[in-house]
This record gives C-alpha cells, sequence and structure tokens, in this order.
C-alpha cells in the first residue's frame, strides 16, 4: 500500500525498502503490543490454555492455565504490517505471506484440536502433521518453481553454484520446510525458547535477502542477484517486530504461549527465507539451536530403539538440562546465547566466499 504513495504520488521515500521495512516493523510490534494483552484476557475466559505434554517434567504442570495459540496475534500483526507495506508485484513477498498463512492454517487445527481435547496428544497425529506440512511445502515449492527461481544448490564459503537441481528442487524445498517447520515446533517448549532464535535466524536471514535484492550489493559479494527478492525483507521485519512485542509478554514466566499456530509458522517462514537466500545448507548453522533440539530427539529415539538405552534425560536436550536441575531461565537465555553467536558466524559467510 504504501508503495502505491511512490508510484501514484511520486513520493520517493517509499520506493526505498529499508523505508517501507522500518515501517512494517513497528506496526507489527505496536500492532502485538496492543492486541496481545486483549487476547489473552479474551483466551483466559474461554480456557483456551495449553494442555501440558503427559511426559514432560513434573514443573511445567504449573503451565496448564497458561493461554496458548498467542502465535494467531504475531501472525495477524505481521500480514497487517505486510500488506500496508510490501509491493504486492513481488512474487517473493507475495510467496512468504502465503507461506505464513499455509502454515498458520496447520498449527491453528493442531492447536485447536489439543484445547477441545483437553489433551496435548488430541492435536494433529505426527502422520497428519507431516501430510499437511508436506502439502503446504510442495505448493510453496511449485510456486517458487513455476516462477522460475533459481534451482541452483549454493553451500557456505563458495561463490558458484555446485550444480542445477533442477525439478528436484522442488523436492530438496519440501525436505527444508518440513525439516524446519518441526525443528522449531520441537523448540518450543520453554518461556520464549522458539521466540528469541527465531527472531536472530530471521535478521539474518534479513540481511541476506536484502544483498540478493540489491544488484550492487550482491555483485560486491558475490552473491546471485535476484529481481524482487528484497521485498521479503518487508515481510521478516513486519515478523520480528511482532516477536519482539509477543516476547513482552511470552518471557519467563510467560504470560502467553504461541502454540503450534506460531511454531509451525516460524519454522515455514525461516525455511522460505533460507530457500530464496540460496542457503538452505547454511541454515543448519543460522538455526543451529533448532538442529540441536532436533537432533537430540533423533538420537533419543534412535538409540532406545536400537539399545534401549536413552542417550538424555528426556528429549529435546531442554528438558535434559531441566532435569539436571538447571533453572529456567538459565536454559533459556544460555539457549540464546547460542543462538547469537551461530548466526554472527553465518553472517561472516557473507564476505568469505
Amino acid at each position: 500500500m504504501l508503495y502505491l504513495f511512490y508510484h501514484y504520488f511520486h513520493i520517493n521515500l517509499f520506493q526505498y525498502i529499508t523505508v517501507r521495512a522500518g515501517i512494517s516493523f513497528f506496526i507489527g510490534f505496536i500492532l502485538t503490543l496492543y492486541l496481545m494483552p486483549r487476547y489473552i484476557r479474551w483466551a483466559q475466559r474461554r480456557k483456551a490454555n495449553q494442555p501440558i505434554y503427559k511426559y514432560a517434567p513434573e514443573a511445567h504442570q504449573v503451565k496448564s492455565s497458561t493461554p496458548t495459540m498467542g502465535g494467531i496475534v504475531f501472525i495477524f500483526s505481521t500480514l497487517i504490517a505486510s500488506l500496508v507495506t510490501i509491493k504486492f508485484s513481488s512474487l517473493y513477498a507475495m510467496g512468504a505471506i502465503l507461506t505464513i498463512i499455509l502454515f498458520a492454517l496447520i498449527g491453528l487445527k493442531d492447536d485447536l484440536s489439543k484445547i477441545k481435547g483437553g489433551k496435548n496428544e488430541e492435536g494433529l497425529s505426527s502422520r497428519a502433521k507431516m501430510f499437511w506440512q508436506i502439502v503446504a511445502g510442495a505448493f510453496i515449492s511449485l510456486y517458487l518453481y513455476q516462477g522460475g527461481f533459481l534451482t541452483d544448490l549454493y553451500i557456505p564459503f563458495y561463490k558458484y553454484p555446485l550444480f542445477d537441481m533442477g525439478i528436484f528442487a522442488i523436492f530438496f524445498w519440501i525436505f527444508v520446510f518440513v525439516a524446519t517447520s518441526n525443528a522449531v515446533n520441537l523448540t518450543d517448549g520453554l518461556d520464549g525458547l522458539a521466540t528469541v532464535p527465531s527472531i536472530f535466524s530471521i535478521a539474518t536471514l534479513s540481511v541476506f535477502v536484502y544483498v540478493m535484492g540489491h544488484a550492487g550489493l550482491s555483485q560486491y559479494l558475490l552473491v546471485p542477484n535476484v529481481k524482487g527478492v528484497g521485498e521479503v525483507t518487508i515481510v521478516a521485519t513486519a515478523l520480528m517486530g511482532s516477536l519482539i512485542g509477543f516476547l513482552w509478554y511470552n518471557c519467563h514466566p510467560a504470560e502467553i504461549f504461541m502454540g503450534d499456530s506460531g511454531s509451525l509458522t516460524l519454522g515455514g517462514f525461516i525455511a522460505y527465507m533460507a530457500i530464496v537466500t540460496k542457503n538452505e545448507i547454511l541454515l543448519i548453522l543460522i538455526g543451529f539451536v533448532f538442529v540441536m533440539e532436533t537432533v537430540s530427539v533423533i538420537l533419543q529415539v534412535g538409540s532406545y530403539k536400537a539399545r534401549k538405552k536413552r542417550v538424555f534425560r528426556m528429549a529435546p536436550i531442554h528438558h535434559h538440562f531441566e532435569l539436571k536441575g538447571w533453572a529456567e531461565n538459565k536454559i533459556i537465555v544460555r539457549f540464546w546465547i547460542m543462538a547469537l553467536i551461530s548466526n554472527l558466524m553465518a553472517l561472516i559467510t557473507l564476505k568469505i566466499r
């Protein structure tokens, strides 16, 4: 919408992505701060509380009265902020909006099923959730492929593509969507644990996407230049602003949880940004905390099935540290620190290639 002021009224200020990105950030932030307490009061009246997983540490049972589905508030704020500021003709910005909506719908269905059933186990089954994640990932991947997006595979520290994946890029991108959305979902187990690493990951990928969309910077830093992709920066900053507003209420002790409607959406959006910036492999470093949580679950399940022994006291790994006696806020902050360091390392790869 703001871009139209430039297009029709020649207000040059609104042609710049950086200006519209800044505006989208503050719209998302302020709107979330305004809506969240109202949503919390509504959720408390409706008893839309977070069902606690029966195998979670005993200390988590006190959180059963905490409202959930806060993700729908910051998603709504993100969409409003984005639609006010993006250039609608951008294939990639509209793809980002599409990603947010599709993964939010999956998470919303899961959350509503849990609340209605009163148990964590009443949500979508693992197979059903995986199926819909694959469907959403396939839809967006086909959208990008049909739009002529690059199908080359890039790796960190190397300026040339390894090879062209061709149509197989669709299957690779689907894997990235499913893996990342599940990884963020697994991490969302402590107050603010998934929120801040998500902000760091989106911020890092925002730098990459802005550089890719800028002809001069992309040439200087030896990254592929993709016309129009820079508009995704605006959606990213809208989401970061909304997440910071959400963190105001989600920090320990949390007044609201994001629910699967939030965590699956964040994972899907981070995956989308990694794909459009050709950082699918670097995403392992960008989302290090999410990868660590996922690997801990894989190791735990694999070890128990193969040896009938556990690697950790409980998985995901943040529960392991809880059972070791670490205070919840200490686990959270230390994971935040790891996320910050891994993202700073990822940003270094932008220059070293």
